[in-house]
Parts: structure tokens; C-alpha cells; sequence
């Protein structure tokens, strides 16, 4: 299989503490997507911010995808996993609908392929490519049951001229109802100042499902917990993305809009927990890091972090330990 991309993948480099299993980290499981890939964990990245420019938005999220892998590049890994990267696809000249168009043919290649998608941004309108992808799998042309779990201070729901970041899940929405469905569509994180009337009214006209940012503090995971869980059973196939604004402005101050509440890093995680362990995630995307307005890499380690999560999180809802390092049965 091979994927077409704008930028080929880097080699990967990083603190490397000695050979063997017990001092893994990603650089040294990451190798570039070959032909005939094995199912894997597959990273694709997507370098715009051609939609924040047009929702009048502080630029740079394009330089994303580099950030997030130089992140993710020293993080020790809990157990072996195979992780590949496909490269990057890249709008340019302001070709927003081109590049969703080529990100969602790529998408769908590796969704066919049974991989494990993790979509790198980019603004927030990559969430549209991603879904273009989706759409064009076998898997949504069967009729698989999918929804779109977004984690984001805001609904991304306006009606504009033109796609912005600020659209995709209208965009995701309007298509659907074309072809005579609804889009299963829920929010962790609406910051209510954040967003209008208007588009809390277009929430409620498209049916969307939604916890304030209020509603999502850590003595009230237990409710963040269910509402996840709820939305996820009814679905064969989730599509989760991830907004860093979601996040408090001094954990994710590299982003377009930061947030003057957010929700706590440790309820965001767990929410990634619930769906990793569902076994239903078939992609995940994470959105709007803009590293030229990042702090001391803040936003790019939280990303990070939580791909990282994602992508060794066990059905069980726990994290593997090296064979060898359990604890003895026994006092």
C-alpha cells in the first residue's frame, strides 16, 4: 500500500538509554509506513492552518505535526507496539478543500488496511478530512455504526461562505443529512462564553450531544465518564478528536484560543482512557497546536501525551508493564 503524501516521513531521533525492550521509547519503534504493513498504529500528518486564517484565527497550527512527533519522540514506551508514519500531507496556496479531499483518500486507505489511525494537525479543519476518510471506507460503505467524539472548548458548528476551522462538523453534518442521515455528534469541553446562541442552537438543530467545561471538573468525572460511555456503546466505530484548546490556557497556551477555564488534562486523559479501552477507536486526530505561540513546549508534550495514551492503552483500561517488571505473587 502506499500512501501519497506532500512530506515523506523524517527519520526519527531521541535520548536512547541503551538497548533492549525496558529502555524502548518511540523513536526507536517508529519506522516509516511500508507497502505491505502488518496492522499497526499509523501516523498521518496534516499541515494546515489555511481554516484558522479564514475563522480570523492566530496562525502556525500547520507546523504542528512536527512538533507533536518531536514530543512524542523520547516518550518511553510501556510495552513494544508497531508504529509507523506515513509522512505528511500538506495545503498549500490556500487549497483547504483539496487537501481535506487528499487527507481523507489517505485516511481511507489506511482504515481499509485495518490500521489504527492517528491524524497529526493542523487546525481544526483536518477534523473534515479525517471524516472524509471515514466516509470513504469499506467499513462506513457497510454501514458501520460511527459517531464523532470531539473534545473542544467549542462546537466548530458556524455557518460561513467559505470551510474554516470553525466548520468541519457542519460541514460532517449537512453532508450527512444529504445522503438522508444524522450525524452522531458529542463535545466534552463547550466553553459557553466561547461559543453564540446561534451556535448552541445549530448544536441543538443537528442533534448534537455536549457537557459544558463546567460540567467537566474533576470531582464530576464519574458524569464525563458515563456520558462517554454512553455515546461510545452505541457505536461500531468511533472517530475522536482532540482540540488542545479543550485544555486549560496554562496547560495548552500554544493554540489559536486558549482557554481562560478548560478541562483539567487528567479528565481529558480519561476520556481518551474510555475510548481506547472500548476498542472502537478507529481514528483520533489532535488539533490547533501552533507551536510558535507554544511555552516551553507545554502544548505539544499535553498532545503528546495524550496520543500517547491512546495509542498504548490496553481494552482493559490499563497500561502494560515490561515482561519481567510485574510485581512477584506473594509478600
Amino acid at each position: 500500500m502506499t500512501i501519497p503524501v506532500d512530506v515523506p516521513p523524517a527519520p526519527w531521533t531521541g535520548r536512547d538509554d541503551g538497548p533492549g525492550p525496558e529502555h524502548l521509547r518511540w523513536h526507536g519503534v517508529v519506522s516509516p509506513l511500508p507497502a505491505d504493513a502488518a496492522r499497526a498504529q499509523v501516523l498521518i500528518g496534516f499541515r494546515s492552518d489555511e481554516g484558522v486564517r479564514r475563522n480570523r484565527g492566530r496562525p502556525g497550527a500547520a507546523d504542528g505535526p512536527v512538533a507533536l512527533r518531536r514530543a512524542l519522540a523520547s516518550l518511553a514506551l510501556p510495552a513494544p507496539v508497531a508504529i509507523h508514519d506515513a509522512g505528511d500531507i500538506e495545503v498549500r496556496g490556500g487549497a483547504l478543500d483539496d487537501g481535506q479531499h487528499r487527507l481523507g483518500t489517505a485516511v481511507a486507505a489506511l482504515l481499509d488496511a485495518e490500521h489504527a489511525v492517528v491524524v497529526l494537525g493542523g487546525g481544526h479543519e483536518v477534523a473534515f478530512g479525517s471524516y472524509l476518510g471515514w466516509a470513504e471506507s469499506a467499513a462506513a460503505r457497510a454501514g458501520a455504526r460511527w459517531g464523532v467524539l470531539n473534545l473542544d472548548a467549542h462546537f466548530d458548528l458556524r455557518a460561513a461562505p467559505v470551510p474554516t476551522s470553525g466548520t468541519p462538523f457542519r460541514q460532517m453534518a449537512e453532508r450527512e443529512r444529504e445522503q438522508g442521515r444524522s450525524l452522531r455528534y458529542a463535545v466534552v469541553g463547550i466553553a459557553q462564553p466561547s461559543n453564540t446562541a446561534a451556535l448552541f442552537a445549530a448544536a441543538d438543530e443537528f442533534g448534537a450531544q455536549y457537557l459544558l467545561d463546567d460540567e467537566c471538573r474533576a470531582t464530576n468525572l464519574p458524569v464525563v465518564e458515563t456520558f462517554v460511555e454512553d455515546f461510545v456503546r452505541e457505536l461500531d466505530a468511533v472517530h475522536l478528536t482532540i482540540d488542545l484548546d479543550v485544555l486549560p490556557g496554562w496547560v495548552a497556551p500554544g493554540v489559536s484560543a486558549p482557554a481562560a477555564c478548560g478541562v483539567a488534562f487528567e479528565v481529558v486523559q480519561h476520556v481518551c482512557d474510555v475510548v481506547a479501552r472500548s476498542g472502537r477507536r478507529a481514528l483520533v486526530e489532535v488539533a490547533e497546536l501552533a507551536p510558535a505561540l507554544d511555552v516551553d513546549g507545554r502544548t505539544a508534550r499535553a498532545g503528546a501525551r495524550l496520543i500517547h495514551r491512546i495509542v498504548t492503552g490496553r481494552r482493559d483500561g490499563g497500561h502494560p508493564r515490561f515482561a519481567g517488571t510485574e510485581p512477584a505473587d506473594g509478600p
